[in-house]
């Protein structure tokens, strides 16, 4: 009997361990399992998202040839995979990725300018005389100041594109305007062009402004607040338009394109001035500039041997300084004492929305370095 019940606890025992040791097994397979799932999981959570953005490179490839200055004044470099949510992004439209230039009326600037701009600069120069050179874009103005003096002619405009010079007094052959007064639905398109002042003083210098669809930069408000009729042919905020640029053999050549209205093709010498005496000066200067003693003339020679660049975006037009001190290019608009998100709540700034653009540049072009030394 007492054999008979030792075979039986060890045949017990035995089925014991045999479950205990199913059990482990069990239990550690479980374990694995677990351990498996985790580890996948945490391989999973370490992959990167697929980015969403939009850089401003992926719509216009052509940052390599430029530097961009923000509208706090700073110079960002070449702007290839980079965004600045308070001054240059890329938006869609529903239709097309546009590239975005915001500029306030007030905060810190580049250089020696009295107004903010977020801005392509070319990153090389040419010389007018032996220039081969162009640029093209397409855009359209979706914001201009809400405030400032209608007498000031710069009052609620903005600057899309330019020709610059990099030597001399570093003044500007071209300036593309759009500007629109508060109450308007449209605004004007026209450009300048700025002597290049005889002598080494430059504070005579002026602009010449030629309309393109509506006004010229002369066509101002009979007192602060009061406004010339609206232009029939202008161009409305969110319209879309074009220009081409094309500097060659000293001739600078413009052709500016919108759907609905008119081309219209322009031509300036930029190599031998025609405003080298008193009695040169235009009618509309001496109405807009002489009366505050910018009645300078230019040299004979206008823009030759200065090494000249494009710039591209929206170089604010509209600042808070006082008209007395410039009647002409001094707003008195709202700048909240340069607090830049109160005037983008309230509608003073300056937004240019790119979609195309391109740049041809001749092999005489050599580097802008040393504009960017002296002005940064």
């Amino acid at each position: 009997m007492k054999n008979n019940m030792k075979l039986s606890n060890k045949k017990m025992i035995s089925k014991v361990s045999n479950l205990l040791k199913i059990s482990i097994l069990l239990v550690l397979f479980s374990c694995n399992q677990k351990a498996k799932k985790t580890d996948s999981s945490i391989i999973n959570s370490d992959k990167k998202e697929p980015k969403n953005n939009v850089y401003a490179s992926d719509v216009i490839p052509f940052f390599d040839h430029w530097k961009l200055i923000l509208g706090d004044g700073s110079n960002a470099g070449i702007a290839n995979n980079f965004e600045n949510k308070d001054f240059f992004f890329t938006s869609n439209d529903g239709k097309n990725d546009w590239v975005v230039f915001k500029a306030p009326n007030g905060g810190d600037t580049h250089g020696t300018s009295n107004n903010t701009r977020t801005e392509l600069a070319q990153a090389k120069k040419w010389y007018p005389k032996t220039a081969d050179d162009k640029l093209t874009a397409s855009l359209k103005v979706m914001n201009v100041s809400a405030t400032g003096d209608a007498r000031v002619a710069a009052s609620y405009s903005v600057v899309v594109g330019q020709i610059h010079s990099a030597d001399g007094h570093e003044n500007e052959p071209l300036k593309i305007f759009y500007k629109k007064f508060p109450g308007h639905t449209k605004g004007s398109v026209f450009w300048h062009y700025e002597i290049n002042t005889k002598g080494e003083d430059n504070s005579g210098r002026w602009d010449f402004s030629s309309a393109v669809w509506g006004y010229d930069f002369s066509v101002v408000g009979t007192d602060v607040n009061t406004y010339p009729e609206e232009p029939k042919d202008g161009i409305s905020l969110g319209e879309e338009f074009s220009y081409e640029i094309k500097v060659k053999d000293g001739i600078m050549t413009l052709k500016f394109m919108s759907e609905g209205h008119e081309t219209k093709t322009f031509s300036k010498n930029l190599i031998k001035s025609e405003y080298t005496t008193k009695a040169d000066i235009p009618l509309q200067t001496q109405k807009l500039f002489v009366p505050i003693g910018q009645d300078g003339v230019e040299r004979k020679e206008a823009y030759t041997g200065e090494g000249c660049f494009f710039k591209l975006g929206a170089y604010n037009q509209t600042n808070g300084k006082s008209p007395e001190v410039n009647k002409n290019w001094c707003s008195g608009a709202e700048i909240h004492g340069g607090d830049i998100q109160k005037q983008y709540e309230d509608g003073n700034y300056a937004e240019v929305w790119f979609k195309t653009a391109s740049i041809y540049i001749s092999n005489t072009a050599v580097s802008n370095k040393e504009y960017f030394t002296k002005n940064d």
